[in-house]
């Protein structure tokens, strides 16, 4: 196994190599719930003291622990990590940057195939939050609700008959659920129709944001699509109505995709393979840049313009060439432009290896 072979395996998540269901389209499902404990201020009130409470308490009853077959929860104390392994585990959507900048005693409890992650003293006492491949929304409902029932036996919640699960964002007051998918749609930006589809989107109670959520690009074309109301509505209702605009979306994707090979087939090959060039050859490479045309390699791929590259290809060098994994993969802190040259290096590498592959196959 080559040096890069071992730290891809290490670097990506063992829940993102497994296939999903409409994973030409849906990257991933996630459920995240916001939780706080009854006896403890909300952490941006709570002192240092408190937070520590708050994070014995955690460290106490559920490091080590295991639920279900999901393994033993192991807890990382964000203090302890350099700011390259923090910067990491972000783009990993392990951790939010405010757990890794602001907080006071964070930590993540995290499971052993990294699917299921519960961040202490974020905005909240906890934050849970289970990641599927692909289009599972209900699977990371369910698992999401089995854990939140597991800790409830363990921890006493801040909870309110009238008012549901109180947290310290209004906005999250009530089921404190966050239903979200991680979408890649080219087509629909490629045919215009992304900026008329996503004020609708808006208008339905959803919100669409870019890939590292509030405030973020949609780099590479990948938007995250999630709730915004939590009060009043149950959480199956909340997931339902995620889960009617996201196969609307998927439809409407896969229908700009075959307008687009039926009327402009030659031209999307040249785009492809244009881009395909670009991430073999280039000896320097930004991240935009390199968004873009691996989303242009996977639209390729699923649209059956090109083969010999696998789809999971995006997810992986979308995560690899960020900042973070970048300098983690260089074993020390480097300049914006040593990370452009490495960015390159590293899709060439990755590329190869498909290469490789396909001619033992």
């Amino acid at each position: 196994m080559s040096s890069l072979e071992r730290f891809m395996a290490d670097a990506v998540s063992p829940w993102m190599s497994a296939k999903g269901p409409d994973a030409d389209i849906v990257l991933s499902s996630r459920i995240r719930l916001a939780r706080n404990l009854h006896s403890y201020p909300f952490p941006i009130y709570a002192s240092s003291e408190t937070s520590l409470h708050v994070y014995n308490e955690l460290k106490e009853k559920v490091n080590g622990k295991s639920y279900s077959d999901l393994g033993k929860f192991d807890m990382v104390t964000i203090s302890e990590l350099n700011p390259i392994e923090k910067r990491a585990l972000v783009e990993k959507h392990m951790i939010s940057p405010y757990l890794a900048e602001d907080s006071v005693h964070g930590a993540l409890l995290i499971n052993e195939s990294e699917s299921v992650g519960i961040m202490i003293n974020e905005e909240d006492h906890l934050r849970i939050q289970c990641l599927f491949p692909g289009f599972q929304l209900n699977e990371a409902l369910t698992l999401a609700n089995g854990i939140d029932d597991w800790l409830e036996q363990k921890l006493d919640y801040a909870f309110d008959e009238k008012r549901g699960y109180l947290t310290s964002c209004p906005t999250n007051v009530g089921t404190g659920m966050r239903a979200s998918v991680m979408m890649h749609l080219p087509a629909l930006v490629m045919t215009q129709q992304m900026n008329r589809i996503a004020p609708a989107i808006n208008q339905l109670g959803l919100v669409v944001r870019g890939i590292y959520g509030e405030g973020s690009e949609a780099l590479g074309n990948v938007f995250q699509i999630s709730n915004q109301i939590t009060l009043g509505k149950s959480e199956q209702d909340i997931v339902e109505d995620l889960r009617g605009v996201a196969m609307q979306l998927i439809q409407q994707e896969r229908s700009a995709r075959k307008s687009l090979l039926d009327s402009l087939k030659i031209r999307m090959e040249d785009r492809v393979w244009r881009s395909y060039g670009t991430l073999a050859h280039s000896r320097v490479i930004q991240s935009k840049e390199a968004a873009t045309c691996l989303s242009d390699l996977r639209l390729g791929i699923d649209m059956g313009l090109i083969e010999g590259v696998s789809r999971e290809i995006l997810n992986e060098l979308m995560i690899l060439t960020q900042p973070g994994f970048l300098q983690q993969y260089a074993g020390k802190t480097l300049s914006s432009e040593e990370r452009d040259v490495l960015r390159a290096t590293l899709i060439r590498k990755r590329l190869k290896l498909e290469n490789k592959h396909e001619t033992s196959d």
